[in-house]
């Protein structure tokens, strides 16, 4: 029977899948394999499926699927060696790395199903590659990169962040960064930056209190006078996230920046809230750059961050590292995507708002 690959991108809604497994099976495709992954736009459903001689071929599949819902359907034929325990070829895809450093992109490419890995230099994107192409996939290897192209299949979020986990657990870790930095100011000023700890919640309350309303409402939607105690405690947790403190040349606490874990993988949320004073003087812009490097370091390829849609001071911040301004549900409410893999942040991306321009 013909095997195909089918990948198609849906609403995050409940009963979606639903829909295009019930479209399929009245085509008579029967689903051997399932992925549900997680991109910039949306969720993308990847199947193996076989169909009967003489059955639906890949234009029929693929019009089956746009007309239950999908959007950017690719039907491709497969093979059955494709057709195995995810988990066990991975792990020994990881096996096969420790082993065999060398042939880092043959195995990226087998992990990814890639029709060309190839070695290049970071950040090169060659040539051929004027434009950020979702087919084409860097990922990043002990300071040099592998670049993986595959025709037909946009590479996905959840992809990047699982080549990016078999290089991390397979080869030698990269030094760990410094628990403490310094940053400096546009005046010159020295701020040194680490993470948060419990001692700092007196501090955490100071910095608050410092504040003015409106920028409490800019962090948090409403003027709250400061986060409680156990919220700190949560600060300090590194199974959620990463947070850092800003401290001046007086010891006092001057900000807070924030990478959160969310569900979807390779994916953490932005937060920050910077003192008046200290505001417009490039303690955001410092903060941010750590944050991303640090985010990069952790295996992730795109930043969020839930921001009111007249807080101009933070889309401008995001969109001059890359950042896209997408809509959400609430017009007041937007949300800013960053990829660090150089890629669109996502097809809504909204041009022309006010403030949105290099800082």
């Amino acid at each position: 029977m013909p095997l195909f690959r089918i990948r198609t991108e849906i609403e995050d809604r409940p009963g979606r899948l639903a829909l295009l497994t019930a479209a399929l099976g009245r085509r008579g495709a029967n689903i051997l394999g399932l992925s549900v992954q997680l991109d910039c736009g949306g969720v993308v459903d990847e199947f193996i499926v076989d169909v009967p001689p003489g059955g639906a071929g890949a234009r029929a599949l693929a019009e089956t699927l746009s007309a239950a819902g999908g959007d950017r359907t690719a039907v491709l034929p497969a093979r059955p060696h494709e057709l195995v325990d995810e988990p066990t070829r991975v792990l020994a895809l990881a096996s096969r790395l420790r082993a065999e450093p060398h042939a880092t992109p043959e195995i990226l490419g087998d992990l990814l199903r890639a029709d060309e890995a190839r070695w290049t230099a970071p950040g090169n994107g060659g040539p051929d590659r004027p434009e950020p192409d979702a087919c084409v996939l860097d990922v990043p290897v002990r300071g040099r990169s592998v670049r993986l192209r595959r025709t037909g299949l946009p590479f996905t979020a959840t992809e990047a962040a699982r080549a990016d986990a078999l290089v991390r657990a397979a080869l030698p870790a990269a030094p760990r960064r410094p628990a403490r930095r310094r940053i400096a100011l546009r005046d010159g000023t020295q701020v040194v930056v680490r993470p948060i700890e419990r001692r700092d919640a007196d501090a955490v309350r100071a910095l608050h209190e410092r504040c003015s309303l409106d920028s409490r409402r800019m962090r948090y939607f409403s003027p709250k006078p400061y986060p409680p105690r156990r919220v700190i405690e949560r600060f300090c947790d590194p199974s959620r996230g990463l947070t850092l403190v800003a401290e001046g040349p007086d010891g006092s606490l001057l900000a807070l920046a924030h990478l959160v874990h969310v569900l979807d993988p390779g994916v953490a949320e932005l937060a920050f809230l910077v003192e008046d004073a200290w505001q417009g003087r490039g303690l955001g812009r410092g903060l941010a750059g750590l944050l991303l490097a640090l985010a990069r370091d952790r295996g992730l390829v795109e930043l969020r961050a839930t921001a009111l849609s007249e807080n101009a001071r933070m889309r401008r911040l995001l969109t001059s590292f890359g950042g896209r301004t997408l809509r959400t549900g609430d017009a007041s409410v937007v949300e800013i995507r960053l990829r660090l893999d150089g890629r669109p942040a996502g097809p809504e991306a909204l041009a022309g708002w006010p403030g949105e321009r290099h800082l």
